[in-house]
């Protein structure tokens, strides 16, 4: 039977019953964890975190685990919990001094902005290497406002994961359209010889305007419906 905890006796809280030497073993834990976690972060990519930094988000959820089990658990020593986060906010800080100081540190653990649209037209790059999908992205850009992508002028996936829009100032071309969304309303898909007629195809996939081939210019893509002006 476990021996009963008795209340208020500041050496339990403060120091536990472990070895002094544990100390060090949490020290090693709490470096290893928080590198793990870290790497982690940066694969999911910078949408997951959200608006915070990936440095930032990874503080907060370290600081909660170890501030809150030393407060409502009676086996968890204060000293134990005062360590972890000593060493989450001083390898914290270490990581913003390195951030600040190196642009490589920076680019892997912050990430860099990203173009996603570049006049009207879907960027090959972000289809094949973003961490966003197309949807998504066409997501943002209904929330911005954007009916078809002969609109944008410029947009960029920023380093927190939200997406930036230029618009055209004035007049704009003919575009894919993304209002409403192809979950809701597919779009026509329209044979590409119908453009020998007159009319304005563009990419299902990426937006750009059919050039007399088959395939895509831009993505190598064969789908394609009429462009909204």
């Amino acid at each position: 039977m476990d021996q009963a905890i008795m209340a208020l006796d500041l050496k339990r809280m403060l120091f536990g019953d472990e070895s002094p030497l544990f100390l060090l073993e949490i020290a090693i834990r709490t470096a290893i964890i928080y590198g793990y976690t870290l790497l982690l972060l940066r694969w999911l990519g910078s949408r997951t975190v959200g608006q915070l930094s990936t440095v930032e988000f990874l503080l907060v959820i370290a600081l909660g685990s170890a501030v809150g089990d030393a407060m409502f658990y009676a086996d968890v020593p204060l000293i134990h919990a005062m360590l972890v986060v000593t060493l989450v906010v001083v390898a914290n800080k270490l990581l913003d001094v390195v951030i600040a100081k190196s642009a490589p540190a920076e680019h892997f653990l912050d990430g860099e902005p990203r173009e996603a649209v570049r006049d009207g037209v879907v960027v090959r790059d972000f289809l094949d290497q973003a961490s966003i999908s197309r949807q998504e992205l066409f997501q943002e850009l209904r929330e911005n406002g954007i009916e078809q992508l002969g609109e944008v002028r410029r947009a960029y996936i920023e380093k927190d994961g939200k997406v930036t829009v230029f618009k055209f100032s004035k007049d704009h071309g003919a575009g894919l359209p993304i209002v409403p969304p192809p979950q809701i309303e597919p779009p026509e898909l329209v044979s590409p010889r119908a453009a020998e007629g007159g009319a304005k195809l563009v990419c299902i996939t990426c937006g750009a305007a059919h050039q007399g081939s088959d395939a895509c210019a831009n993505c190598e893509r064969t789908e394609w419906t009429h462009a909204v002006d």
